[in-house]
């Protein structure tokens, strides 16, 4: 038994991708995946500036709509993507792993707190709230989003890490649904992050994360 990395797509855009040129690319991709006629995806790039509505979303926490709006199949509420944050869509076949969403969720949660924790930022899950989580002057604040579909068990969409977004551009949303804890990035906390760095570490700390997933055929 494997756990299939060497047989793992690995791309990385440096270009800003379109939302909905990305999105309609990534459900080809988990159509292909789960017909077995393409390899699995991570799938590393940023959007021009945009929000995005989860399966969750309440229209309320929809406060000004100054960029364009998607509505999107992954779980959660709106989140911003933008320019200065690191997007990685992870097209997996959970067919051949544990099949547990909740496993799942917990896994890439964890990749990317030891990505960031490789380059110097200590970050974290909180209790009852989905995401990467780090204090920032002392208090809890939102780093990371995850948003996930899973079809079929194939998995679809994944995470967004802030390295230096224009933090303002939130505003215009209630992140995720939590009004209570403020958005920071890597650049906020004076640990700025190139996303080529948060590339390398997310790849460094990806066994780990496959491993937990469990081998293929399991």
């Amino acid at each position: 038994m494997t756990n299939g990395f060497e047989e793992i797509e690995w791309r990385v855009s440096p270009d800003h991708v379109p939302y909905d040129v990305a999105l309609a690319e990534m459900e080809a991709r988990a159509d292909a995946v789960r017909a077995r006629t393409a390899q699995e995806l991570v799938w590393l790039l940023e959007h021009p500036p945009v929000y995005t509505a989860g399966t969750s979303a309440d229209a309320a926490e929809l406060l000004d709509p100054r960029f364009p709006v998607f509505r999107t199949g992954r779980g959660g509420r709106y989140t911003y993507h933008g320019p200065g944050q690191r997007i990685g869509y992870v097209v997996m076949d959970l067919r051949q792993r544990r099949q547990d969403v909740r496993c799942y969720v917990h896994a890439l949660e964890g990749w990317v707190i030891a990505a960031l924790g490789g380059l110097g930022i200590e970050a974290f899950r909180a209790p009852g709230r989905i995401g990467i989580w780090t204090l920032d002057g002392g208090r809890e604040a939102k780093i990371g989003a995850i948003g996930v579909r899973i079809r079929q068990w194939v998995t679809l969409h994944g995470f967004a890490v802030n390295l230096d977004p224009d933090l303002g551009h939130f505003g215009g949303i209630v992140p995720c649904g939590i009004a209570e804890f403020p958005v920071t990035s890597a650049a906020a906390l004076g640990r700025p992050i190139t996303a080529e760095q948060l590339d390398s570490s997310l790849f460094a700390t990806f066994l780990p994360f496959l491993d937990s997933l469990g081998p293929i055929g399991s």
